[in-house]
């Protein structure tokens, strides 16, 4: 579709904008219209439906006609994007289209001029201004979204990331969101928690949205379904989600061949600096995480973090064991003291064990649950501090129902709730434990983050870093330029000139 070809190269013609802009109005309005006579099979959307439906076809079909046939048009783009579009066409049933009523003529009429002023403003545009309006672009296909069904739509915007068809952020991050972690610079503190990229599919896409990190994960040595479905449930009044999933992955031996041939194109962008502190990650701009889980029959929960280290670390700026996923039966018992203790110690051997280039091995972090008693965070501050961990995520999803999601019907489903409702909780742990480490161990805020202001007070709270993943289901692609620039505008307010003068500033004796 004419998607991937905007992201690789900016229209230059008139005929190339037109043709962008008409298929997507087409699209658009093809998608409401199906969805309200039955194209979604059960909660499934059927694609093959939308692409042979009758009314698409005669779109595309007077599109077409009426791009070859104008003399007005640059035929060498225009060739460019039939050429993108070319798969419809390919896969389309061949239909008898009888000659279209007078409506319809008119309705294609008024397309084709609403595409050609818009094609019109955006060329006379700059790339700023532009990619700007791409983002704002995507809040009218969000909505599409949240008629499919959940874990449908899931697979469908991690395959639209993974094949470009998602806008890329070109425009510089404000300088006051610039912040150095573990000898790295971040352009902003701003990353997509593990669980939408389960198996790095689309590593270089959702960095390109303006993620200061992405993470990837959770991987498992051994591939496995994970938990029968539907296992994910929306619950949108309250912009939360629970699911179940069970850590669903296609293992590490799939997942290393698809970081490696990563590693090794995002290695061909890598920012060169004469600097102390790394430009970006270790293959180049973005910073990559990689998020580490056991099977759930496995016996030793060790080994199978460790074979994640084998095979994944040479690839990860930043390495999480993951024992706080509720899905997975006993895997928060190793959130106790002695379990928590002797499992960082054999994954920190088994990493340092490894050889390293100058760089260091990656850092390691534990990701811990929200629902913890102050005894067991306790526990896991004093593991934090005697083994010098690098860091701590804090925090997973709950099994508790805050309210007042608590009465949604949903709620009820067995599983972790994240968005919105998580967002107290979350924070007040990580309030908690940035206490009780004195500020000496790098903190994630995770859970409940929808805006600039949400990252603000989780970075107030203690938190150098901060992820989200709910919100951006929910708010789409949109939602990431909107909360750094809200991040910015809060940190200027309050007078902060970077991000690392502002973690827990609301604890100012432990600062001082």
């Amino acid at each position: 579709m004419a998607f991937l070809w905007l992201n690789r190269a900016r229209f230059s013609s008139l005929a190339a904008w037109s043709f962008f802009f008409t298929e997507c109005i087409a699209l658009l309005a093809i998608s409401a219209f199906e969805s309200l006579r039955g194209v979604f099979e059960g909660s499934v959307f059927n694609p093959n439906l939308l692409i042979r439906h009758k009314g698409s076809q005669r779109i595309f079909s007077s599109i077409d006609s009426w791009l070859v046939n104008s003399t007005a048009l640059d035929a060498p783009a225009l060739a460019g994007a039939r050429q993108a579009s070319r798969t419809v066409s390919a896969v389309a049933v061949p239909i008898k289209v009888p000659p279209p009523p007078r409506k319809g003529r008119l309705l294609t009429g008024a397309m084709i001029g609403l595409a050609i002023a818009g094609g019109a403003y955006v060329s006379t545009t700059d790339e700023a201004t532009f990619c700007g309006w791409l983002f704002k672009s995507t809040e009218l296909v969000n909505p599409l979204f949240a008629l499919l069904d959940a874990e449908f739509a899931h697979r469908l915007a991690v395959s639209a990331a993974a094949h470009g068809f998602v806008p890329r952020e070109k425009r510089p991050d404000p300088p006051v969101l610039g912040i150095e972690v573990w000898g790295r610079n971040f352009t902003n503190p701003i990353g997509l928690a593990a669980g939408f990229d389960k198996n790095a599919e689309a590593v270089e896409g959702l960095l390109g949205l303006g993620f200061g990190f992405v993470e990837v994960g959770s991987v498992t040595p051994q591939p496995q379904e994970g938990n029968p479905k539907p296992r994910i449930f929306r619950l949108k009044e309250h912009g939360a989600v629970v699911n179940r999933c069970g850590f669903n992955s296609e293992g590490i031996v799939v997942v290393a061949k698809r970081l490696g041939a990563q590693h090794g194109k995002r290695k061909m962008e890598e920012t060169s600096s004469s600097s102390d502190v790394k430009q970006g990650g270790k293959a180049g701009p973005g910073i990559l995480g990689v998020n580490l889980g056991k099977n759930k029959t496995s016996e030793d929960a060790g080994a199978d973090y460790v074979q994640g280290v084998h095979s994944l670390s040479q690839y990860a700026d930043y390495l999480v064991i993951n024992v706080s996923s509720p899905n997975t039966p006993g895997l928060r018992a190793l959130q106790g003291r002695k379990q928590l203790k002797e499992l960082v110690k054999k994954v920190q051997d088994a990493r340092d064990e490894m050889q390293w280039a100058e760089d260091g091995p990656p850092p390691l972090l534990v990701k811990i649950a929200p629902d913890l008693s102050k005894q067991d965070l306790e526990d896991i501050a004093a593991v934090a501090l005697a083994s010098k961990l690098d860091g701590l995520i804090i925090s997973n999803t709950t099994i508790s129902r805050p309210p007042p999601a608590d009465a949604h019907p949903l709620a009820q489903e067995a599983g972790g709730l994240s968005g919105k409702p998580l967002f107290d909780l979350s924070t007040q742990v990580l309030r908690d434990m940035y206490i009780r480490t004195g500020g000496k161990v790098t903190l994630i805020g995770c859970g409940g983050v929808t805006s600039g202001e949400d990252a603000y007070k989780k970075i107030r709270s203690g938190a150098t870093l901060v992820q989200l993943y709910t919100a951006l289901a929910y708010g789409g692609p949109a939602l990431i330029p909107r909360i750094k620039a809200e991040l910015a505008e809060c940190l200027e307010r309050d007078g902060f000139k970077s991000v690392q003068e502002a973690v827990g500033a609301d604890f100012k004796p432990l600062k001082a």
